[in-house]
Formats: C-alpha cells, sequence, structure tokens
C-alpha cells in the first residue's frame, strides 16, 4: 500500500456494532458530510453477499470473514423472483429464511444496509422481478403502471412483515434501506421512486432511505429529500461478471486495493460490491443485451474478495491491512482527532477463520442415460395450440405460466424447405427432424434448411431460456421460448403440442424410475445421463469439471447446480459439500451414493465419459491490459448514493 495512505484517519467503531449499542433512538443520520450513528461520526465499511448466492451452511462463516478483513456493514438484496415464484405464494425458508440471515448478522456484529428492490439488477434473472409479471401484454416493469404497483404492493405486503422487526430502532442490525436499484438508469415514470419511497414508508420502514445510481443516473434516480446529503461509493467493484464465449475478468488486487485506499483517505463511507459473489445456482443467471445478448455464467465468482467457495484472496489480505490501519488503535483521552474520527476502546481485528477443506472424487462414470425422446409419452403431458405460446403463458404453476429452463414444440410437417424464425427464439433453440438434428437457432441464426423426406414427420423445436436480461430499458420484452410464429417455406407453423421442460423437483424425482440405460458407444441428442459418487467420509466442497461435456445443466441430489457449456469462460461448476451425503441415499438406498443427473443438449457421449470433481482455482483470466471490454474497471466508482 502506498505510504502515503498512512495518512488517512484513524476510525474506531468497536462499540458501534449491533450487539454493543444499547439504547437506539436516533439511528443512522446525515450532518453534512458525515453519517452518525447514534449521534456519533460513522463511516460505513460495507461488503455485499447476497444470501440467495451462497449456501445457507456457510453464511456465518463468510460473515466472519468480513468481520476479520475490517468491514462492519454487510449489503444485501432481496430476489422478489424466489420469495414469490408463483403470485401469492410466498417462501422464506431454507435458503431463503431472510430472518435467519438477518438474526446472522446482528450475531457477528455487523449491521445491514437493506436493498430490497423491487427490482436489483445484480446479474439476476431479470432483475430479480418475478416472468410472471409478463403474462401481462401490456405490463410496464418498474412504472407506476397499475398492474406492476399492485403486485410490487402484495410483496412488500409479506416482505416487510419479515424486514421491519430487524430494524435498528426496533434492536435489529438493518440501519439503511435502498430505495429501488439504479433507476437513474432506467428513469421510464417520474413518479415512480417516490411510489417506492411510501410504499416501503407506509409498511413501517423507519430507519434511512438511500438510492444508488451511476454517475450519469444520479440527476434521475433521486427522491426529493435527497439532494444535499453526503455521497457514498455504494459499489466499488472489486471484480466483474462473465459472459459465456467472453474473458474471464481479473482484477489487479494492488490497484483495487489503493483505489479503496484513496477513497477512505477523502473520509468517505465505501461498499466492496462484491465482497463475496458465490453462485447462481439454477437457472437464475441474468444476461446482458447491448449490441448483442449475452447470457451470464453460473459462477458468481466476480474476482471478489473471497472465492466463489469462500477462500481468501490476495486482495482480502491486503484490504485487512487497510482497514486495520484505518480502524487505528487506541489515542490518549484529550487528544485531537479530525472532525469524522471516533475513538473508543479500540480492539484488534479478529482472526480470519480457517478456510473449510476441498476434496477431489477423483472421477465419475455417467454409466446410465435416458434420451429426452424416450421420456416425453411416460413423464410429459403436452400442451395443445394452434399458434406458438411464451414460455410465461403457459397454462402450468397455477396459470402463472413455465418462469424457467426449456421449452419443446412440436409440430407436424410434410417435405422439407427453409425454416424462417423471424427473430422469435429466444435464446437458443435445437431444431430436430423426429429425431434427427438439424441445427440451431439464435439471435444471430433464424434460418435452417429442412431436409426433404416422404410423408408427414414431427418437427421438434427445443428452446432454451439462457437467463433474461437484468439491466437496461429492454426489461419488458423478456419473454422466452417463441415469442411469435415460425415460418416453414414462408408459411407459419400451426397445430402445435407444447412440452414443459422446467425441471422442477417433482420432475426430477419421476425421471429416476424411468427407464434408464446403458451408456451407447455414440449418442447424439437431448438426454440425461446419471453417476454415482462415493463419499466414505464427511461431505467437502468440490468443483466439477465437464470437460468433453457440450452443454447443460447438472443436478446433485436434487439441487440444480447450474449451467456449463465448452465455449466457457467457466470450466467447472461449484458442488458445496453440504450438499452431498455421507452414506445412503434417497434414491439407490446403497451406502454413499449420490444421484448425479444431467441434462445435456447436442451431445456426442463416447461410453466412457466422466466427470472429475476437485479443486478449482480461479479460471485462468485476462489483466487489465489484456480486456476487450467496454467497461470502466478499478479506479472507477460506479455507484454513488444519496440519503433521504
Amino acid at each position: 500500500i502506498n505510504p502515503h495512505f498512512r495518512k488517512i484517519f484513524q476510525f474506531n467503531w468497536s462499540e458501534l456494532t449491533p450487539l454493543g449499542l444499547w439504547g437506539r433512538t436516533l439511528g443512522l443520520q446525515t450532518e453534512n458530510s458525515q453519517f452518525l450513528l447514534e449521534g456519533m461520526p460513522f463511516r460505513i465499511f460495507g461488503g455485499s453477499m447476497h444470501y440467495f448466492r451462497v449456501p445457507r451452511e456457510y453464511w456465518e462463516d463468510r460473515m466472519l470473514k468480513m468481520k476479520a478483513c475490517g468491514l462492519n456493514t454487510l449489503t444485501t438484496y432481496v430476489p422478489w423472483n424466489l420469495h414469490e415464484k408463483e403470485r401469492g405464494k410466498f417462501d422464506f425458508s431454507k435458503n431463503l429464511d431472510l430472518r435467519a440471515f438477518l438474526s446472522l448478522a446482528a450475531k457477528n456484529g455487523l449491521w445491514v444496509i437493506l436493498r430490497p428492490g423491487p427490482y436489483i439488477c445484480s446479474e439476476w434473472d431479470l432483475g430479480g422481478l418475478p416472468s410472471w409479471l409478463l403474462q401481462d401484454p401490456e405490463m410496464q416493469l418498474r412504472t407506476t403502471y397499475k398492474g406492476f404497483t399492485e403486485a410490487v404492493d402484495s410483496y412488500f405486503d409479506r416482505l416487510m412483515r419479515v424486514v421491519v422487526p430487524f430494524q435498528y430502532k426496533k434492536g435489529g442490525p438493518i440501519i439503511a434501506v435502498q430505495v429501488e436499484n439504479e433507476y437513474g438508469s432506467y428513469a421510464k415514470d417520474p413518479n415512480y421512486m417516490t411510489y417506492v419511497k411510501m410504499a416501503l414508508l407506509s409498511r413501517g420502514i423507519v430507519e434511512l432511505l438511500m438510492t444508488s445510481d451511476n454517475k450519469n443516473g444520479l440527476s434521475f434516480g433521486l427522491v426529493e429529500g435527497g439532494e444535499y446529503q453526503p455521497k457514498m461509493v455504494m459499489e466499488y467493484w472489486t471484480g466483474w461478471f462473465d459472459n459465456w464465449g467472453g474473458p474471464h475478468y481479473v482484477f489487479d488486487a494492488d490497484e483495487m486495493v489503493n483505489t479503496v485506499a484513496s477513497i477512505l483517505k477523502t473520509g468517505a463511507s465505501i461498499n466492496l460490491y462484491m465482497f463475496h459473489g458465490g453462485t447462481n445456482f439454477g437457472f437464475m443467471n441474468g444476461a446482458l443485451e447491448a449490441d448483442e445478448y449475452k447470457s451470464d455464467v453460473t459462477s458468481y465468482d466476480y474476482d471478489a474478495v473471497l472465492t466463489e467457495a469462500g477462500d481468501y484472496t490476495s486482495k482480502f489480505f491486503k484490504l485487512r491491512q487497510l482497514f486495520s490501519m484505518v480502524i487505528g488503535k487506541d489515542k490518549p483521552r484529550g487528544q485531537n482527532t479530525a472532525p469524522t474520527t471516533l475513538f473508543h476502546h479500540g480492539i484488534p481485528l479478529p482472526l480470519p477463520p480457517m478456510i473449510e477443506s476441498k476434496a477431489s472424487y477423483g472421477a465419475i462414470l455417467l454409466h446410465q442415460y435416458i434420451s429426452l425422446w424416450d421420456v416425453l409419452p411416460t413423464l410429459l403431458q403436452p400442451i395443445k395450440s394452434e399458434l406458438p405460446v411464451n414460455m410465461e403463458n403457459l397454462p402450468l404453476n397455477d396459470s402463472m405460466g413455465q418462469p424457467y429452463g426449456y421449452v419443446l414444440y412440436e409440430t407436424v410437417i410434410f417435405g422439407g424447405g427453409q425454416l424462417h424464425t423471424q427473430d422469435h427464439v429466444r435464446d437458443r433453440a435445437q431444431v430436430f427432424v423426429n429425431t434427427m438434428y438439424v441445427g440451431e437457432l439464435d439471435y444471430n441464426t433464424m434460418e435452417l434448411s429442412i431436409p426433404e423426406g416422404q410423408g408427414f414427420r414431427q418437427l421438434r423445436i427445443l428452446v432454451e431460456n439462457r437467463g433474461r436480461v437484468n439491466y437496461g430499458l429492454t426489461l419488458n420484452e423478456q419473454r422466452k421460448g417463441l415469442i411469435g410464429d415460425v415460418f416453414l417455406n414462408k408459411t407459419p407453423l400451426r397445430n402445435f403440442k407444447i412440452y414443459s421442460l422446467e425441471m422442477k423437483p417433482a420432475f426430477m424425482k419421476r425421471l429416476r424410475v424411468s427407464g434408464w440405460s446403458t451408456v451407447p458407444d455414440y449418442f447424439v441428442g437431448p438426454a440425461f445421463f446419471r453417476g454415482r459418487l462415493w463419499i466414505e467420509h464427511q461431505p467437502q466442497d468440490t468443483f466439477l469439471k465437464l470437460q468433453g461435456w457440450e452443454k447443460g445443466v447438472v443436478f446433485v441430489n436434487g439441487q440444480n447446480l447450474g449451467r456449463y457449456w465448452k465455449i466457457g469462460p467457466q470450466e467447472t461448476l461449484y458442488l458445496p459439500g453440504p450438499w452431498l451425503r455421507r452414506g445412503g441415499n434417497e434414491v439407490r438406498g446403497s451406502a454413499g451414493a449420490a444421484l448425479c443427473l444431467w441434462v445435456l443438449l447436442k451431445i456426442h457421449v463416447p461410453k466412457s465419459q466422466t466427470c472429475a470433481g476437485g479443486r478449482r482455482e480461479r479460471e485462468k483470466g485476462l489483466k487489465p491490459s489484456e480486456r476487450k471490454a467496454e467497461l470502466s474497471f478499478p479506479g472507477t466508482f460506479q455507484m454513488s448514493s444519496w440519503f433521504l
């Protein structure tokens, strides 16, 4: 660290912790250029960690590492599309137990800045908004459109019952609540931010309200009362996320820490986005759509302060050194201090916790498979429709549509010719005639030649939802599947059988007892594969290396680990130890067997194909000088905040 940063004002907040502060009345306030907590000067040293991206068993470990790094505040988003997957059905259990997460933060001495949305961005599908909102063809997301605000009101009614008791003035750790997220970059409705603010206040939010926007959006994302309050770097990017087919981004640790030091030198507060990124488990990754559509990878490692698996990086130790100097030691009573400095009886930073052990389980032989075509007659009931129906409007899940996964559109054709999508495929389709693979369609490839043949044949279009865009002005257009007509020789196709492949737990459970066969020497097509992983001792974290496999999704013990794709940059999938089992398992009943279900699309599988488990270091990435991306990297403060 540059020697001149040792002149940074020292600051001690050892008594300003959730368990050490009593008689609360004032909460977090702003006074000119500084924060006050219970009337005492306070600086926010925050780090982002999202409970929905980290196995519940590891929440406390990551919080302890935050404390050991010198942070005093945890920031988290709240994903509406996980807490209300179907309209009116709320889930705050297991890994979505927000009460337990907030309680752990308080127990471990961390304040919380809550970012409840309803929109969160966060490289998360549709920015955290539930896909069933898009059933309404007139839907205007993130506005005061009645259909949207009614849904938000219902959600906030339930969410705030969880949140309100954890506020500072009620003895909890929440010191501030963010109003929406980055609205200045959207700004379609001048009344919307006031609506969200009042939606929070009317449901019992009494703590400091704040907004977060980039430099260009600050003037558009404000609400009344926020113009003259202190700013905070709400998102200092410690790294960056990856897209499929793009580079893996790596931020230089020294450059990052020196920039953080320069922010702290001004007396400002800061939040590190991300301190710990975690994983986009399942189908929950988001996507970008600027010049072209790019979906995000499963890993949300982010080149953050901790790795995807929670291990330390050089950034952690460099930041720990920096924050230890800022927090400082005792000063003699009566010694003059800077106005923004608070000294009490200083305590050293806690020691960093031990890292979780990793295991290498060797290769897994995937010895059985079942073709999608064999599954259709027994496990899936088709929806019959004259016209193609987009995923969100399929009559499924109590009329809430299908949010994620795949949809198979099947119709009958006579003869061949040119198949044209008119850009109606969202996002990637594989085309089959009967069971013969013909080709792929996506945003760039919109036309295929269908070979001639005798008689009537089945045309099958298997469409994958690769993730909805989470940022930008196209949120209202994120319907998936076939969103309009597909043409054969300029004639629109009609009379479809539509099969939903959402890969929900009930479907995966039925799949286990279907007619599995030994993997053949050679196979092409969509199929499910399975194998056994034997674990004799306590399960530990590991990584699945999928060398030789094309594209698909991995399930282990019913848990969807996420997508893989040979185009990279991600080469392995994180498998948390708590998701593995020791001893017998629910399917086979044989000792130590953990079932792996593999959903593979367009795969050439030699019989000896395996997947390996082991430790993963971060994928080799591009250095800052080698990156090819239109983004601002270390040295640019992306998100600033206004406090209301």
